[in-house]
């Protein structure tokens, strides 16, 4: 797949079968994708809203852990293996080629969401902001390095036995990236910037996290301008073309607001930042009818092809990001929920009005022309898939904590405990990677090609 499934996409993708960057993987499995009781910085200082004898008869009822975190998570994680594998040979659940939403589309959205609900917990208590910011940077870097080295082209891919990439076509971004940026700065607002004021309804839980949701509005407000307000002139770009000489095709734009594949503001703001080669090698839109003669599945070029279609595109690039902080600051107020209200029926209420709010809010932006579209995490694809997210939290939520069917939702919890780690592993193409390492005589004479994979 073009986004999750990396290294299949795109062999210069990452993938690391050596040891170090697995340990490294498992330094911060339970930092970023968080366990959500293990209070980074476990303070003295009592929350307003409820005595602590009260939270802990509380918590007493519930059990010692809010299972629904775990099960959101590993429920995620299946999801993602799921379009992974099925999505080649079922193209209607693989990523939308450009506008729409598909299954896959809810993968990165949803590990964002709860990693903002988690960010809750973690931080409800903090002694000190300064130390609580630094461990917060550091954890944050952990990930983005991860995400850079097995992401970014070092390691070999299924179909390319070689190590080493040039730092020239290095890709920058990528997933754990992208959740890296959204976890740091979603901590450091909720470190810095909340208030004081007693919660005891929903309208004191806003004033509260005012701030919090000042800067969403910001974030959205700066996302809008420079979608619809940048200026997006002509350019160019290189494919190997007969021999070792390079063809060079031209993208005619000189638009302002465009949102489609060729002339965008998302697509020029990472080509002017980083350059065309370090974004990511086969876009999503190379399964749109314009770009292939199987759409919605990949297949060659039409006879008119226009001339992007072979353009680099990043999925996860730096205007897209900023929505995607937005997503996971929505799960932030999610887990703020958790915290203030401990009636169940409260938390259901206090989730379920957003949902629907944020929800209805896509389709109309959707129907006023605002198109759902996981390339350029509009504000229309960010309100519907966190709309889904607070949805589907919340039914979690009622089947495991609520009622306590927690036996059919093991496998679950196993997963959303081990996200990470199984996401390199997996998604990353890391265990396929590792099983193609052993070969007889030929490196084309693989175990992975014994067993029919490769």
């Amino acid at each position: 797949m073009g986004v999750y499934k990396l290294i299949k996409s795109d062999d210069r993708v990452a993938a690391a079968p050596s040891a170090e960057p697995n340990k490294l993987v498992l330094a911060v499995v339970d930092d970023v994708l968080l366990s959500p009781h293990r209070d980074i910085e476990a303070g003295t200082k009592h929350s307003h809203e409820a005595p602590p004898e009260k939270e802990a008869s509380a918590a007493g009822k519930r059990g010692q852990r809010l299972l629904s975190l775990d099960v959101f998570r590993g429920l995620t994680v299946a999801l993602m293996i799921f379009v992974d594998e099925a999505g080649s040979f079922f193209p209607v659940i693989n990523h939308s080629p450009w506008d729409g939403v598909a299954l896959a589309d809810f993968v990165m959205p949803f590990f964002l969401f709860i990693v903002g609900v988690a960010l809750a917990l973690t931080y409800k208590r903090v002694s000190n902001q300064v130390v609580a910011t630094r461990k917060a940077l550091l954890r944050a870097l952990k990930l983005f390095v991860v995400g850079l080295v097995v992401q970014g082209g070092y390691f070999h891919g299924l179909h390319n036995l070689t190590y080493g990439v040039d730092i020239l076509s290095m890709r920058w971004m990528g997933v754990l990236q992208r959740i890296a940026i959204a976890y740091l700065l979603v901590a450091i607002c909720e470190i810095w910037l909340k208030g004081d004021d007693i919660v005891d309804s929903g309208y004191s839980l806003v004033r509260r996290y005012r701030v919090q949701l000042l800067v969403g509005l910001i974030l959205t407000i700066t996302y809008m301008v420079l979608l619809y307000g940048s200026y997006v002139p002509d350019w160019e770009y290189q494919i190997p073309g007969p021999g070792s000489t390079p063809k060079t095709l031209s993208v005619k734009c000189g638009v302002r607001g465009d949102t489609g594949p060729a002339c965008n503001a998302v697509g020029m703001i990472d080509r002017q930042i980083f350059g065309i080669g370090h974004l990511h090698r086969r876009p999503v839109y190379e399964r749109t009818k314009q770009c292939s003669i199987n759409s919605p599945a990949s297949g060659p070029l039409p006879p008119d092809a226009p001339s992007w279609c072979q353009a680099p595109f990043d999925p996860e690039g730096l205007l897209s990001s900023v929505m995607a902080i937005v997503t996971c600051l929505i799960g932030l107020q999610f887990g703020h929920v958790i915290i203030h209200f401990k009636d169940h029926k409260d938390r259901i209420i206090q989730w379920m009005i957003p949902s629907f709010c944020l929800l209805a809010s896509a389709f109309s932006l959707d129907f006023f022309g605002m198109p759902m579209n996981k390339a350029l995490y509009t504000l229309s694809y960010t309100c519907a898939t966190a709309g889904a997210a607070g949805m589907l939290f919340t039914g979690v939520y009622v089947l495991v904590d609520v009622c306590g069917y927690r036996r059919p939702t093991l496998a679950m919890e196993w997963l959303g405990m081990h996200a990470l780690m199984i996401y390199i592993l997996i998604g990353c193409n890391v265990l396929p990677v590792l099983i193609q390492g052993f070969y007889w005589r030929e490196p084309q004479n693989n175990l992975l090609k014994v067993i029919g994979i490769s």
